[in-house]
């Protein structure tokens, strides 16, 4: 399952908010939510309005729980640009571009949340099986040896 949310017209840079979006890709909601609420970026309060918004869609439209919610994607497209003028010297203008952006956030609760412990767990139960350079350095050793009774023959017949 799904849900999107889309912040429309936002008032920022999309460079400045990519910033931001590629910090939380991936990570589970409530830890992106710590994350967005202490970044000292505008960008940081806008993301997370929006992040606020799906997370309230999914628990709405499909009844999901937010503990289980994974942000798959989290995307900052270029909006429309205002352009203004700043008067120059001797009657000429200079552009001012005021641009905006489009966030789009995209939750799902089929990725599996990977927390340290699971990792751990994971690591232990890998390292409960033989270890590829054990076996490499054996068949290292025996093909050491077959090679050594080649070389007196090839100086026999020298």
């Amino acid at each position: 399952m799904e849900t999107r949310s889309i912040y429309r017209f936002a008032r920022i840079s999309p460079f400045k908010a990519r910033e931001v979006t590629r910090e939380i890709q991936g990570l589970p909601v409530r830890q992106a939510l710590d994350l967005l609420a202490f970044t000292p970026k505008k960008a940081a309060g806008l993301v997370a309005k929006t992040l606020k918004s799906a997370v309230a869609n999914a628990e709405n439209n499909h009844q999901a729980r937010a503990e289980a919610l994974v942000i798959r994607e989290a995307v900052v497209g270029e909006g429309p640009t205002l352009q203004r003028f700043q008067p120059k010297a001797r009657g000429s203008a200079g552009p001012i571009r005021k641009r905006t952006s489009h966030i789009r956030i995209i939750l799902t609760d089929e990725i599996r949340i990977e927390t340290r412990e699971t990792r751990r767990a994971a690591k232990k139960a890998s390292a409960k099986k033989p270890t590829a350079k054990k076996k490499a350095t054996v068949k290292k050793e025996e093909s050491a040896a077959p090679a050594e009774t080649a070389a007196p023959a090839a100086e026999e017949t020298k």
